[in-house]
């Protein structure tokens, strides 16, 4: 699928939903955008506990190889690690849906040029995907959110 393998987990897991009549419920997508929302405001205000705390201890970044290309590691692990590489960033992120989940976009000259995917559990951050490359933003239904 070209995905992590905890976001296709996670998009397996609303396909069987979906498909077993079981609706994503409001107030969990409501949570995971505040979750986000929070760690897009820790993250430009360079608070580093607050990270800490949005973070699952063993939260993974991944960048595709588009994200790589442009300087970012390909994987960081641990919620110090992934906290230090957001603190005082992310400031022109905002907030979007993909796929209808909560998410961030980075967007440049009008269009998205990097996309943030989180994988959330238990209020807990446990996986970020960065993704960029042209074909794989093409497939995603992207909508950005005002902050």
């Amino acid at each position: 699928m070209g995905r992590s393998p905890t976001a296709a987990r996670q998009l397996a897991s609303r396909a069987r939903r979906r498909v077993q009549g079981a609706p994503i419920r409001d107030a969990d997508r409501s949570r995971e955008r505040e979750v986000v929302d929070a760690f897009l405001a820790a993250s430009r205000d360079g608070n580093f506990d607050a990270l800490l705390a949005l973070l699952d201890p063993d939260v993974v970044l991944r960048a595709d190889a588009e994200v790589v290309r442009i300087g970012a590691a390909s994987e960081v692990r641990g919620a110090a690690a992934v906290a230090k590489t957001f603190s005082g960033r992310a400031r022109a992120a905002r907030p979007a849906l993909i796929d209808g989940a909560a998410g961030a976009v980075w967007p440049q000259g009008g269009r998205p040029r990097i996309v943030f995917g989180f994988t959330i559990e238990g209020g807990k951050i446990v996986a970020i995907d960065l993704l960029a490359d042209p074909a794989r933003l093409g497939e995603l239904d992207l909508v950005i959110l005002d902050d």
